[in-house]
């Protein structure tokens, strides 16, 4: 099903590889995942721009109290990322026994924002290695600048995620871990990675809404332009990521190598 190098609409094997809709292992309904490639399918490719951001989310049953309001803020996340010029965005996300899918990149992010409310949460564990891959093997292609990762819980073996997140580091490809909730097994997975990367570690609730999305903008603007863009553009949000990105240091396209600090 994949139809470009550019990540056509496509399940994302346990390898992170594409495969075709029907080799996957779905646990949602025929007509669901139907209408999630047909929506996939509509979105036009993205021109090649400055930057290319990853978007990942956990669409397990554990975010079902939350997801209305979660999908309102990363919906304007979207919205604020479309009027970031040449920004290409894809979207990932997984839920349920073993369905993992990612979107074509884009520049029209209305279109993503409309996809995924049509994303419902389904039982299951979660899949970050799956997505890490994924992006390493996208980032082999062309540049990722960021990803973004919105979660609650991890299930998985840090040591082993901790390896993926090598690989993105190696690409550098920082991941900016959002961590809905108080769950101390995700708290320390999702810091590591961070670390790891580069990136930054935030923990959110949905009291903190306005907070989350002006963060999301922030990271939206490094993908664009790096570190100098995110100096540029000043304010509360961009502070606190660039605390959480360290001391600057020379790197590619003015893309600086942090620390990955956390916030608590």
């Amino acid at each position: 099903m994949a139809k470009d190098k550019t990540g056509s609409d496509k399940a994302v094997s346990r390898s992170g590889t594409a495969v075709p809709a029907a080799a996957a292992a779905p646990a949602s309904s025929g007509s669901e995942i139907a209408a999630f490639l047909n929506a996939a399918k509509s979105l036009a490719p993205g021109a090649a721009g400055s930057g290319r951001l990853a978007f990942a989310l956990d669409a397990t049953m554990s975010r079902q109290p939350t997801w209305d309001s979660a999908c309102k803020l990363q919906a304007e996340m979207f919205d604020a990322v479309g009027k970031t010029a040449q920004l290409s965005v894809q979207l990932v996300y997984f839920r349920g026994l073993g369905e993992c899918r990612a979107s074509r990149w884009v520049t029209d992010t209305t279109q993503l924002a409309n996809l995924m409310t049509r994303i419902a949460c389904r039982g299951g564990q979660t899949q970050i290695g799956r997505v890490l891959r994924h992006v390493a093997d996208e980032a082999k292609l062309r540049p990722v600048s960021a990803l973004v990762y919105i979660g609650d819980a991890m299930e998985e073996d840090i040591d082993k995620l901790a390896v993926m997140a090598g690989e993105l580091a190696l690409r550098k490809v920082p991941c900016f871990m959002f961590h809905e909730g108080h769950d101390p097994a995700a708290a320390r997975g999702f810091r590591e990675i961070a670390r790891v990367t580069g990136g930054a570690y935030v923990r959110f609730d949905q009291n903190a809404a306005a907070e989350l999305a002006a963060l999301l903008r922030a990271v939206a603007t490094y993908a664009t332009g790096g570190r100098p863009a995110l100096e540029k553009a000043g304010g509360a949000a961009a502070t606190l990521l660039l605390e959480q990105l360290g001391p600057a240091r020379t790197g590619g396209k003015g893309q600086s190598r942090g620390k990955g600090a956390s916030r608590s």
